[in-house]
């Protein structure tokens, strides 16, 4: 049923963030220098092929550039505009026979992200300048001034205004990667989630501000989330962190990862007991008259409420609410017990590359109420002296079973985290971390 009204019910009819991230200034320092190999592998390529031939020329050019070096490439964080990419590059020019020149280009160009039509970030220039300047020559010429790209015959070698050709180039490998940002990523074999950028990023003095909301599928399947009591905005980061990220995750989040894992059944267990019909019927007569052989104590436990999750200062609280079948036979389950049950839990949270481990790390209180009888009034003492030690101990094994494989940060494809601070605040979760290339 919950699957068909998922169908009938659009998901998200408030599209309001629930998670996001913050690109600092000095993640985006370690952005540039893992940038920099690539850079000069681009610009090498094509300013180092052999120039096309001018028709127009009376003899062939002898022009050629023989080496190319990135020697600076940097991003800076421009507030309530983008971002500034500067690139210098030193090339090595041989324009005759037994002559070199030593030349400078520098690239300025303005990128900022935008959110193209299918969704994804997608970054962008919407500028871009490139200047030349010799360094240095074999041959005698007058240095009383720099040269610059003002039409020289180097410079048609070069082919300076096509420069910011290569800058598009550049872009083309980390748009491929910030397209993996909204990538499903697997929970469970039935469950997962999504990182649905809902807008293009912000810039502000704190870094490039990204908003977040999760969607998730169960069977393929998106399902719609509970509505959200309170607007999430990012919180700013410490100013004194040297982290490259800061990702944070609202109290909304938490909620409907644990709504989804329900749709998806994952809290469907089902308990043996110790105990056994006969051992049971010391204590509540009319079970012996229900079965005429021994037959072990059997739980079917499913969810009777949504889960709820409740962050406040230094701790995470999940709240389950189950209705637990109690019954014995096989192949056919003869139930004469149902027993309504109140966990609540305290979650720890912890990071592992680019995953988020969740699991119980302790039980705060464990409530059984009667839910309904085929054996008569059972009081809610005697409900805890018989069941309350199974419940406590297998819950959170299913819990943690469920969740053995950790969720998945929102990540850019070819990095992971590491330097990893998860501190839980009231009505969200703060996760400062370092940003690590990983090896290709």
């Amino acid at each position: 049923l919950s699957i068909l009204l998922s169908i009938l019910i659009p998901a998200h009819t408030t599209r309001s963030p629930n998670c996001g991230g913050i690109l600092t200034p000095s993640g985006l320092r370690y952005l540039a220098e893992v940038s920099k190999p690539h850079a000069e592998s681009v610009l090498r390529q094509d300013l180092m092929a052999p120039p096309a031939p001018d028709p127009s020329a009376a003899s062939p050019s002898r022009t050629q550039i023989n080496s190319v070096k990135v020697d600076e490439f940097s991003l800076t964080l421009i507030p309530d505009s983008g971002l500034r990419l500067s690139i210098d590059v030193d090339l090595g020019i041989a324009p005759a026979p037994s002559t070199t020149k030593e030349l400078q280009l520098s690239i300025l160009a303005d990128l900022h992200v935008e959110m193209n039509p299918e969704g994804n970030l997608e970054l962008v220039s919407s500028a871009c300048k490139p200047t030349l300047e010799e360094l240095q020559s074999t041959e005698e010429m007058d240095r009383s001034a720099p040269h610059t790209s003002s039409g020289s015959n180097v410079d048609k070698q070069i082919n300076v205004e096509k420069i910011c050709l290569e800058v598009s180039k550049l872009l083309l490998f980390p748009n491929e990667r910030l397209m993996s940002l909204a990538a499903p990523f697997p929970i469970t074999p039935s469950c997962q989630v999504r990182y649905v950028p809902l807008a293009a990023p912000m810039y502000s003095e704190q870094g490039i501000i990204i908003s977040l909301q999760t969607t998730f599928q169960v069977a393929g399947t998106a399902i719609p989330l509970p509505v959200s009591p309170v607007p999430f905005s990012m919180p700013a980061p410490d100013s004194s962190s040297p982290s490259h990220l800061t990702l944070a995750f609202s109290e909304h989040f938490y909620t409907s990862l644990f709504f989804a894992l329900e749709m998806s059944g994952a809290f469907n267990v089902t308990i043996l007991s110790p105990l056994t019909t006969a051992t049971l019927a010391e204590r509540i007569t009319q079970v012996g008259s229900l079965f005429q052989e021994d037959l072990p104590v059997v739980l079917q436990a499913a969810t009777r409420s949504s889960p709820r999750v409740v962050l406040e200062e230094g701790r995470a609280i999940l709240k389950l609410f189950l209705a637990a079948q109690v019954g014995a036979g096989s192949p056919v389950f003869q139930r004469f017990l149902s027993v309504n049950v109140d966990v609540s839990a305290r979650l720890r949270l912890s990071v592992t590359d680019t995953r988020k481990i969740i699991s119980v790390a302790a039980i705060e209180g464990i409530e059984l109420s009667l839910g309904a009888s085929d054996v008569g009034p059972v009081q809610a003492a005697l409900l805890e002296e018989l069941f309350l030690p199974t419940i406590r101990e297998e819950v959170p094994a299913q819990v943690n079973a469920v969740l053995r494989e950790g969720v998945f940060l929102p990540r850019i494809a070819g990095f992971t985290y590491t330097n990893v601070d998860v501190t839980i605040h009231k009505d969200y979760v703060f996760i400062p971390c370092d940003l690590q290339q990983e090896a290709r």
